[in-house]
């Protein structure tokens, strides 16, 4: 069916074909997936007691779990340009929500098709929509998902432009919009993505897979919502969005494991940024209340830590030593670095990372690379470095009117020592004037070399 949007494209890629010759290499495929809006500590093997997260702890139990690894934003496009790029979220085009990933930036799809793997996207994409910035044209052989910040997830239209931009269905196959009215979106990424792994299974592929749940609007159906009767409404619907994507993350396992690939299959996990208060997600709208990020401060939007502070795994059977929990300090710019190593996977000439290999920090329990880590949004400025944390101008995003404005006075600028106190609760800049010196003036230099919004 030709659309409107069909016009954006020269041309309509071609789906997949299932591979019927032997194995080129012994290279590890590549499974990333991301949630969306996911609470810090809303995973089961990260203490949460009243959800359900069977496969995703299982998952972590046969590699790595990381207590210190952070989103390089919190929300979601910028976040999202980091972990496909390698780079920070303004040095790939995305300082905000609402901007495309530069075009013809080397990136997660690119590099690694360039460098012999079948490459696909599935699920959310957020990082443009037109043909030079949609998957298809960042180098993903493969695409179904939808391009906007949200979609209902059984109209699969987007309803949150008006009065600017009236709403639209926006759900595609490679460069063409198809039309699956009433199917649950979250399986549908997950039924794609087991897909994709048996077409080829026989050649060396990688699987950029971005679950849209937890995120507004809050749908599930009745028989996940059934698993947690005690829970109150807006937990209750919260939680079962959850659960499917665990049932999602179950189902891909299996399908490596039916096809002999799961001990040499890197699988990596990852929230966006933390959860988020936003009355869309609320009922009665109230600020919602369904995402907990545990006992760090702030929620989605935030830089303090529960903005960014977000959960994160890494399998890979055949290298990466099982049942470990890593505290070293990472981002999620970190990933392609990481995954060029372990693939063998070159750049193009003259591109680079801002991100690190943290290879052997799952290997070999190595020491972070990381001397100091940095971030901006919004007006926002925080750095971290060791123990110290330096936030400017922070904004919290709670549940009060107040709290999307900058924090003033003294708290402008907010020292925490997040060993002792990893809520960021005591404002310490007036007992450690040095430090606040410091790192004040390491993330200005920082900020600096970043494009001009």
């Amino acid at each position: 069916m030709m659309t409107r949007r069909n016009l954006l494209a020269a041309a309509t890629a071609g789906g997949l074909a299932a591979s019927t010759s032997a194995p080129a290499s012994n290279k590890p495929n590549v499974i990333l997936i991301v949630a969306d809006d996911l609470g810090c500590r809303d995973v089961g093997c990260y203490g949460a007691s009243d959800l359900k997260t069977p496969n995703l702890d299982a998952m972590a139990a046969t590699g790595a779990l990381f207590d210190n690894w952070y989103s390089n934003a919190p929300v979601c496009a910028p976040a999202r340009a980091a972990i496909l790029s390698g780079r920070f979220p303004a040095k790939a085009g995305v300082a905000n929500n609402g901007k495309p990933m530069t075009a013809g930036i080397a990136n997660f799809g690119s590099t690694l098709k360039a460098n012999g793997y079948a490459t696909a996207a599935i699920g959310k994409w957020h990082l443009g929509s037109d043909a030079a910035t949609c998957p298809n044209g960042h180098g993903f052989d493969y695409f179904y998902g939808f391009h906007s910040g949200c979609v209902d997830f059984f109209s699969h239209r987007y309803y949150w432009g008006e009065p600017r931009l009236a709403n639209y269905h926006d759900l595609w196959r490679n460069r063409t919009e198809i039309f699956e009215d009433g199917q649950y979106l979250t399986e549908r990424i997950a039924a794609e993505a087991v897909q994709f792994i048996h077409k080829q299974k026989r050649t060396p592929f990688a699987a950029y897979v971005a679950f849209n749940a937890p995120h507004y609007p809050m749908h599930a159906p009745a028989k996940y919502v059934s698993r947690f009767a005690s829970l109150s409404p807006e937990r209750r619907i919260y939680a079962a969005m959850i659960a499917a994507v665990d049932d999602g993350v179950g189902e891909i396992r299996r399908a490596l494991r039916e096809d002999g690939l799961l001990d040499n299959t890197i699988m990596i996990f990852v929230g966006d940024n933390g959860a988020t208060t936003e009355k869309r997600a609320g009922l009665n709208q109230e600020y919602a209340t369904g995402g907990r990020n545990g006992q760090f401060r702030g929620f989605k939007f935030s830089l303090f830590d529960g903005g960014m502070h977000v959960p994160a795994m890494m399998s890979w059977p055949a290298k990466i030593p099982a049942g470990q929990k890593l505290g070293e300090q990472v981002m999620s710019m970190d990933i392609l670095p990481t995954l060029c190593r372990a693939t063998g996977s070159k750049l193009p000439d003259g591109a680079k990372f801002d991100g690190s290999d943290i290879l052997d920090v799952v290997t070999s329990k190595a020491k972070s690379p990381h001397k100091a880590l940095f971030w901006s949004q919004g007006g926002q400025l925080a750095v971290r470095r060791d123990e110290w944390k330096l936030v400017i101008d922070g904004r919290v995003y709670d549940r009060k009117p107040e709290g999307s404005k900058p924090l003033t006075g003294e708290d402008a600028m907010f020292l925490s020592n997040l060993v002792d106190d990893p809520g960021e609760s005591k404002n310490l800049r007036r007992l450690h004037p040095n430090i606040v010196d410091e790192l004040a003036t390491l993330v200005q230099q920082w900020h600096a070399t970043l494009p001009k919004e």
